[in-house]
């Protein structure tokens, strides 16, 4: 019975492929990634055509982009309790699947629910895959290489936000909105056909993937799932309605996320006494007794709701506010991506030798001096300027994106590793979700200030003040992250 190894077992794998199987494997969900991120941020170019084709708001069509980023916030949570029940090959295979079936069921849909429930497919779908390729990456290679690793990962990761925008314009502009759906299709396909090649049934490292946990934690996810829509729908009620009205759904929010770590903790508690089949919590809250982990964590979601925030703002900002089209903002946003890719190669390498820390407040920097210095664009002037910040922008991610986790799990013990790339990535995401409706809400208050109720009303440089005011909320909010990232604990240069 156990004379042979299971074919798709990491043992029969790194037999078949030796030493190159977990570049291999980083490459099977590097593929993967690259759908999940290229169906979280190409939708942006579409929003404005999708809007017209179904004649609705500017708000209601939003939720093409928060439906999906609920979806994949909470989804992330129940990566570890996924990879250790169904193996990490079933569990990938099903989220290519999930993608598949976003894409083609989306582009074909002639109703907006439809719309909307295949991007919620595509959201669970890729929350669950984006914890996936760190927790590889902690376990499957020493901790000399993953600097390295991680900057492969995240150059290939990042080709697809960077490529996206400026092909998705294009088709936009060519075929409608409906092609944006289509494109995720091939990664997808090319993914799915990786994972059964490359992705083994047990997991890398000396972590059991199928270990029995228990049953999946419901109770934790329907609160996360509440607190993530008071939260999101309070600040939609505040940008739409004021203070009062959304007050009460912001309170419900708190509401349910302490209700949620009341309960987490008293899962771990019972879950420490009886480990064997005892309900394990959602969120093993024990990460955040590492100091790192904490203020990574503090990090990742301030810097999530800046990124996500802008990657919306951007496109709005150049088409609504600088009336430019959408083939036009895809090809404005090409070489600041393709200076990401560059950059996160570079500094994945230098993560290896020195201390992520300084790369991340280094990122942060730049981040906010870009945010800041697009308010000074002159649209009279021309717009190489905005290039060049945008391309700054870029850049600071580039050193923040391999820095980030490496630095948080940094001295992580192994069990706990997919708990601390689930819970980073959810803080991460549940920012990025908010930062989406801040910027909206900020813009139109300062639209409303104006004297301004349409993006289409009103003199240019009006609407552009807007803007710009919109820009330093994201700068400063960028400025306030380089705190909590300078607390990071020092890596003992040593032992990694």
């Amino acid at each position: 019975m156990n004379a042979s190894p299971h074919p798709h077992s990491l043992h029969a794998l790194q037999q078949r492929h030796g030493a190159r199987h977990r570049w291999l494997l980083l490459l099977s969900v590097m593929l993967g990634s690259m759908a999940a991120v290229m169906s979280s941020t190409i939708m942006n170019v579409a929003i404005p055509d999708m809007s017209h084709h179904f004649t609705l708001g500017q708000s209601r069509v939003q939720w093409v982009t928060s439906g999906f980023m609920v979806a994949m916030t909470v989804s992330m949570l129940t990566t570890p309790w996924l990879l250790a029940r169904f193996g990490y090959r079933r569990t990938y295979e099903i989220c290519m699947l999930l993608l598949l079936a976003g894409g083609i069921g989306g582009g074909l849909a002639d109703d907006y629910s439809w719309v909307l429930v295949a991007r919620l497919a595509e959201g669970l779908a890729a929350g669950v895959v984006q914890p996936i390729p760190v927790i590889i990456i902690m376990n499957a290679f020493a901790p000399q290489e993953r600097g390295r690793a991680s900057g492969l990962f995240g150059t290939g990761v990042v080709l697809a936000p960077a490529i996206g925008p400026s092909v998705g314009g294009l088709l936009v502009d060519a075929f409608g909105w409906r092609s944006i759906f289509f494109m995720v299709v091939p990664l997808a396909l090319a993914g799915l056909w990786l994972a059964r090649r490359y992705v083994p049934t047990t997991a890398p490292g000396d972590v059991p993937a199928n270990a029995q946990p228990g049953r999946l934690d419901w109770l934790g996810m329907v609160l996360t799932l509440l607190g993530t829509v008071l939260l999101l729908n309070g600040l939609v009620s505040l940008r739409q309605e004021g203070l009062a009205p959304a007050l009460s759904l912001l309170l419900g929010a708190a509401i349910a996320s302490l209700a949620f770590v009341a309960w987490q903790m008293r899962l771990q508690r019972r879950h420490s006494h009886h480990a064997h089949g005892a309900q394990a919590p959602l969120m093993d809250l024990r990460v955040f007794g590492h100091r790192s982990f904490l203020m990574g964590s503090l990090v990742a979601i301030t810097y999530g709701t800046a990124l996500f925030g802008s990657t919306y703002l951007l496109p709005v900002y150049m088409q609504s506010g600088l009336g430019l089209s959408a083939s036009f903002v895809g090809a404005a946003l090409l070489p600041a991506g393709l200076m990401l890719a560059v950059t996160i190669t570079l500094v994945g390498r230098w993560a290896d030798r020195t201390d992520k820390r300084r790369l991340v407040l280094v990122g942060l920097a730049l981040l906010a001096a870009s945010f800041a210095l697009t308010t000074t664009v002159d649209p009279d002037r021309g717009l190489l300027s905005l290039w060049l910040w945008v391309i700054l922008g870029r850049v600071g991610l580039g050193f923040i994106l391999p820095s980030l986790n490496l630095g948080a799990m940094h001295g992580m013990p192994p069990a706990l590793i997919p708990q601390g790339a689930s819970v980073i990535n959810f803080l991460r995401m549940l920012g990025g979700a908010a930062g989406v409706s801040l910027c909206a809400i900020v813009l139109e208050w300062r639209l409303g200030v104006a004297g301004i109720h349409h993006l289409g009303e009103g003199d240019i440089h009006t609407r552009l003040q807007a803007f710009h005011d919109t820009f330093w909320f994201l700068a400063v909010l960028c400025s306030l992250a380089l705190i909590p990232a300078w607390l990071m604990a020092a890596p003992e240069h040593k032992k990694d």
